[in-house]
């Protein structure tokens, strides 16, 4: 296994930084570096910059309109617009029920929707999550019952990311409840704007209105919206999710906020030095550096191995972890380093009122609610101590 790129590869990727450079519009990356809020234009607008380079798609085949990039080129991709500062791609589209309806979906259903995920013509949420059936995913008790040309909808979803921008959302619903409880679950697409759906904003605790509650009440969906066979949605529903948690581990992401990290400990003072000489600091610092050089290779392998033809299996719960464990690593010691500076995502703090005659480094300031936001990327995806069974059961055989 080489882990080297090669001279094909640094091509390609002096190919994609050089687009980047040209095309990403300033304000949007200085948004994302700075940690400050994305709205959906945002995303959507850098989206349609890439829909129109024929890039939305990295993954998908060329038939579909995708780039059919290999994963190495993928992970150049990703890792060049994170340096950058470009907004993720809004995994729900493309990376999530995308790959699902090429893989399950109809002829029909390719045509209708594939289109319109690579234009953002159709933005999409995850009906997955329900109140009591989040690691117990497979007790969730969102009913579809057929009747004539619809299946008719009731109850709710919740942690909802983006419902309050989606046109469509893709649910997990239970159409039978004989046998196993993953049995009997169907994989519908269902239009946000159908009578008898109602939103309800969750405020998480940084402030940010990203999630939500949906519920169902006597949703007409029409039968065509089925994914693949009824009763076979939990397949669907694991395939989605081993590529979900790949994704995760957001190895660019993390190279951009470690450099962030030491330019900050580099700014920040103790006892009259820059805190980044302290040390215990400098220490968890290097500890951080070292475990991200080990995802990074262990991504590489993972990739190495995609190339060959092997699917991610369980390795992508390893990745999950991993990358997880070191976003919130990130944040912790970024906080730790401004200390009091980082202030809660509020008006009063932003004003520069807050601290009296202290005032606070702009950059301090998204901190305390970046924190916040990040206690959740080890719950979502699957949570880490569902992937640690998962890595038991089926790498360490217990």
């Amino acid at each position: 296994m080489d882990l080297n790129y090669s001279a094909e590869e640094l091509a390609f990727r002096d190919d994609v930084a050089g687009f980047v450079k040209q095309h990403l519009p300033m304000e949007i990356a200085n948004k994302v570096l700075e940690h400050k809020r994305l709205g959906k234009d945002d995303m959507v607008r850098w989206q349609q910059i890439l829909y129109a380079r024929g890039w939305m798609a990295p993954a998908w085949p060329l038939e579909y309109g995708g780039c059919a990039w290999s994963p190495v080129q993928r992970h150049i991709f990703d890792e060049v617009c994170a340096d950058a500062g470009a907004p993720s791609i809004v995994p729900f589209g493309v990376s999530m029920v995308g790959p699902v309806i090429m893989a399950f979906g109809n002829p029909e259903q390719k045509q209708r929707y594939l289109p319109r995920i690579l234009s953002s013509e159709d933005f999409w949420c995850q009906g997955y999550s329900e109140p009591g059936s989040g690691s117990d995913l497979a007790s969730l008790k969102t009913r579809a019952v057929r009747e004539g040309d619809h299946y008719v909808v009731n109850g709710q979803k919740t942690w909802t990311t983006f419902a309050q921008w989606a046109d469509m959302i893709f649910c997990l619903v239970r159409t039978a409840s004989d046998g196993k409880k993953q049995d009997g679950i169907s994989f519908l697409l269902i239009d946000m704007q159908s009578p008898g759906i109602t939103v309800r904003p969750i405020i998480t605790f940084d402030g940010e209105h990203e999630v939500n509650e949906v519920f169902f009440d006597n949703v007409r969906v029409p039968v065509e919206n089925l994914i693949g066979e009824e009763s076979r949605g939990w397949t669907y529903a694991k395939f989605l999710l081993s590529h979900e948690r790949t994704g995760i581990a957001a190895v660019g992401r993390s190279k951009r906020e470690l450099r962030l990290l030491k330019q900050i400990a580099a700014q920040e003072l103790k006892d009259g030095k820059p805190l980044i000489e302290d040390p215990r600091f400098r220490d968890k610092v290097a500890r951080l550096e070292i475990d991200l050089m080990a995802l990074e290779i262990t991504v590489l392998r993972t990739l190495a191995a995609e190339k060959a033809g092997h699917p991610p299996g369980p390795e992508a719960s390893i990745l999950k972890i991993k990358g997880t464990d070191m976003q919130q690593g990130l944040t912790d010691l970024m906080l730790e380093a401004v200390a009091y500076s980082g202030l809660p995502h509020l008006p009063m703090a932003w004003s520069g009122h807050w601290l009296g005659e202290h005032v606070a480094p702009e950059y301090a300031l998204p901190l305390a609610a970046r924190y916040f936001n990040f206690r959740k990327v080890s719950i979502y995806g699957g949570t880490n101590e569902i992937q640690r069974n998962i890595v038991s059961q089926m790498i360490l055989g217990l």
